[in-house]
């Protein structure tokens, strides 16, 4: 090997060891509370180094959040890609070994401010649960769901996924995120026609300690244990620290996070009261009682001279 061409390798292996350190503190502690003479201990790289591949923290962390993203994505894709049955695929997705406890990579940094407030980072962010979103709706598509409703499962899944690890971190538990899992299956298994669920543990469709086979993969949660019953509730990942910029470094800040659709449509047909009898208008009786009353009971007075009737 040439001497430019040794070089060039460890300029690239220096910069590969700089984002993934920076990975694992953004994942650890945020990007905001991460400076980058911690990421420069932790990766072994010199400070020349350092600065020669990213001159600002912001472009370190631009580099950091956008390799957390890929790897996530590509991970989900391996699991969403083959020639097994599409709901097969998608119980592979969502009860695939995770950490539960740590928290996801990518959804903790929507709980960091410096993520949220910066343009390009938060850009990022978006572009992985787009991404993300377009993988698991097409598996859904294959199922023959029209593009609504697969969109709309594929927003479920993720949905799952994501407010899994935030039971399991809020809990201490994470036989919350294996439950949660559980549950979305045994609902799938359910409208796919493979059975009923249960509520709990569907009859000949989630085997103790995973998922047994027949309309969904089967998938290895052996660690989970009975849990609470209760749907997950949604909302921003389990966090990272909310706190903490981008140590100045970064000029222009953007937009915050655009804010969440408001509540759903009350239904004004049930709030609406009832319409009154056509023949009987503003609730009074042909007769002239009000209704409910036997107008045979009601006394009548005789009529005064010059009264009209």
């Amino acid at each position: 090997m040439s001497r430019t061409s040794s070089a060039d390798a460890e300029l690239r292996s220096a910069r590969a060891r700089l984002v993934a350190a920076a990975q694992e503190l953004f994942a650890r502690q945020g990007v905001g509370a991460t400076s980058p003479r911690q990421v420069m201990s932790a990766s072994g790289v010199g400070q020349g180094s350092l600065y020669h591949h990213f001159p600002t923290k912001r472009d370190l962390a631009v580099a950091g959040v956008a390799a957390t993203t890929a790897d996530a994505v590509e991970k989900a894709r391996a699991d969403l890609r083959g020639d097994s049955a599409a709901l097969e695929r998608i119980g592979a997705y969502v009860g695939r070994r995770r950490d539960a406890l740590a928290g996801c990579k990518v959804g903790r940094l929507t709980s960091d401010q410096a993520v949220m407030d910066d343009g390009d980072l938060h850009a990022v962010v978006t572009q992985y649960f787009t991404d993300l979103l377009d993988e698991v709706t097409a598996t859904f598509r294959e199922t023959g769901l029209g593009a609504a409703a697969a969109r709309d499962r594929a927003h479920a899944a993720v949905a799952i996924v994501q407010g899994g690890y935030v039971l399991a971190r809020a809990t201490g538990d994470p036989g919350a995120m294996h439950a949660a899992v559980r549950g979305f299956l045994s609902l799938l298994r359910a409208s796919d026609g493979a059975g009923p669920a249960s509520g709990g543990l569907a009859s000949g469709g989630l085997a103790s300690g995973g998922l047994a086979s027949g309309g969904l993969a089967s998938v290895d949660l052996a660690s989970a244990g009975p849990a609470s019953a209760g749907p997950a509730s949604g909302g921003p990942a389990s966090g990272g620290p909310a706190s903490g910029g981008l140590g100045g470094e970064v000029s222009e800040a953007s937009p915050p996070c655009a804010a969440a659709s408001g509540p759903a449509e009350p239904d004004v047909a049930a709030l609406r009261p009832a319409e009154p009898d056509a023949a009987s208008p503003e609730g009074v009786s042909p007769a002239g009682a009000p209704s409910g009353i036997d107008p045979g009971s009601v006394t009548r007075r005789p009529r005064r001279r010059g009264e009209s009737a």
